[in-house]
C-alpha cells in the first residue's frame, strides 16, 4: 500500500476521477476552499463498464482478424500493411487492459501498484504508437506519391526498422508513467491509480501532461497535415483517381483517430490552462471539465475497435483475405470468393506504391 502524505493532501487532490494517465483520479480541491465533492455517478459508471466490455470484445475480435489476414498474406503485403499490422497489435494490447479499467470504475483501484503500472503503461504505449505509426504512414504515402520514391517499398527491412523504432520511442515516452504510477488509498475515498512525484506532484504532472500532448499528438498531427496536404494536392493535380481511391482507407483511419482523440486532447488543454491559473478554477468548472474528461476518454477508448470496422467496409483486400482464409478452412464455399484479381488491402493497387489494408 502506498503511503499517503497529508501535507501534500491539497496537491494530490488536484485531479479527477477519470483514472487516466494524465490525471490523479482524486477529487479536486481549490486553494482557498474545501474539496470539491464529486456528484454520485454510480449509474453512469455501470454504463461505462458496459461500453468498456463491448469495446474489449469488438477490439479483441476485430484486431485479431486484421493480424490474421495480414500475416496470412505476408508474402504480398505492402509497406502500409506492415504499419497497420503494428497498429492492430497496439490496439489489441490496449484492449486487454479494458476489463481492468472497467472494474476500477465500479470499485476504485483495488489491483495494487504492479498492475497499476502495467495497465497504465500499456495505455500510454497504445496512445503514442497509434499516432506515431499513422504519422509514418503519412510520410510513406507522401514519399511514394509526391516524390515517387520506392526506397521503403523495395526494402521492407527498413519498414520493420522504422516500426521497431516507433515502438521504442513509444516505450521511452511512456516510461514516466511506468516509474511514477502507484496505487493509493486516500481516506474517505476509493483507491486510485495515479502518479506519485513527491513534493512537486502538481508541477511534474503538468510536465507529464505536456509531454504526450506535444510529442505524442501535436507534432505527429502536424506531420500528417503536412504530408497529406501535399499528397492530396498531388493526387488532384495529376488526376490520379486510382491512387486517390487507394487512399480512402488511410484517410478514414486518420479521420477516425482524430475524431476519437482530438476532443480528449482539447479538454486536456482546457484543464491544463485551469491548473496553471490561466483561467480561473472553480468547483463548477472543475466538475464540468471532469465530466468532459470522462466522456472524451470513453471516445478515445472506443478507437481501439474502430479500425477493423473501417477495413471491413472500405478495404477490399481485407474482405478478400478473410473470405479466402474461411474458404481454405472450409468455413464457406469458394463461390463466395471475388472473381477479380487480388485487390489491394485498403482499396486500389498502384504498383509498388500501393497501400493495402
Amino acid at each position: 500500500m502506498g503511503s499517503f502524505d497529508l501535507d501534500n493532501f491539497e496537491d494530490l487532490y488536484s485531479g479527477d476521477f477519470s483514472n487516466y494517465s494524465y490525471s490523479t483520479g482524486l477529487p479536486s480541491v481549490l486553494s482557498d476552499s474545501a474539496p470539491c465533492r464529486p456528484e454520485s455517478l454510480d449509474s453512469n459508471n455501470y454504463v461505462v463498464v458496459i461500453i468498456y466490455v463491448l469495446v474489449f470484445l469488438l477490439s479483441l475480435l476485430g484486431n485479431s482478424l486484421v493480424m490474421l489476414v495480414v500475416l496470412y498474406s505476408r508474402s504480398t503485403c505492402s509497406v502500409t500493411d506492415v504499419y497497420l499490422l503494428n497498429l492492430a497489435m497496439a490496439d489489441l494490447l490496449f484492449a486487454l487492459t479494458l476489463p481492468i479499467w472497467a472494474a476500477s470504475k465500479v470499485n476504485g483501484w483495488t489491483f495494487g501498484t504492479p498492475l497499476c503500472k502495467v495497465v497504465s503503461f500499456l495505455k500510454e504505449v497504445n496512445f503514442y504508437s497509434g499516432i506515431l505509426l499513422l504519422a509514418c504512414i503519412s510520410v510513406d504515402r507522401y514519399l511514394a506519391i509526391v516524390h515517387a520514391t520506392r526506397t521503403l517499398t523495395q526494402k521492407r527491412h527498413l519498414v520493420k526498422f522504422v516500426c521497431l523504432n516507433m515502438w521504442l520511442l513509444s516505450l521511452i515516452l511512456s516510461l514516466p508513467i511506468l516509474v511514477f504510477r502507484k496505487a493509493f488509498f486516500p481516506p474517505n475515498f476509493s483507491p486510485v491509480c495515479y502518479e506519485d512525484l513527491g513534493n512537486g506532484t502538481a508541477k511534474w504532472r503538468l510536465v507529464l501532461r505536456i509531454l504526450p500532448q506535444t510529442f505524442g499528438f501535436v507534432l505527429p498531427l502536424f506531420v500528417m497535415l503536412f504530408c497529406y496536404g501535399f499528397t492530396l494536392h498531388t493526387l488532384f493535380k495529376a488526376h490520379m483517381g486510382q491512387k486517390h481511391r487507394a487512399m480512402r482507407v488511410i484517410f478514414a483511419v486518420v479521420l477516425v483517430f482524430l475524431l476519437c482523440w482530438l476532443p480528449y486532447n482539447l479538454v486536456l488543454v482546457a484543464d491544463t490552462l485551469m491548473r496553471t491559473h490561466v483561467i480561473q478554477e472553480t468547483c463548477e468548472r472543475r466538475s464540468d471539465i471532469d465530466r468532459a474528461l470522462d466522456a472524451t476518454e470513453i471516445l478515445g477508448f472506443l478507437h481501439s475497435c474502430l479500425n477493423p470496422v473501417i477495413y471491413a467496409f472500405i478495404g477490399q483486400k481485407f474482405r478478400h483475405g478473410l473470405l479466402k482464409i474461411m474458404a481454405t478452412h472450409g468455413l464457406i464455399s469458394k463461390e463466395f470468393l471475388p472473381k477479380e484479381g487480388r485487390p489491394s488491402f485498403i482499396g486500389s493497387s498502384s504498383g509498388n506504391t500501393s497501400t493495402t489494408l
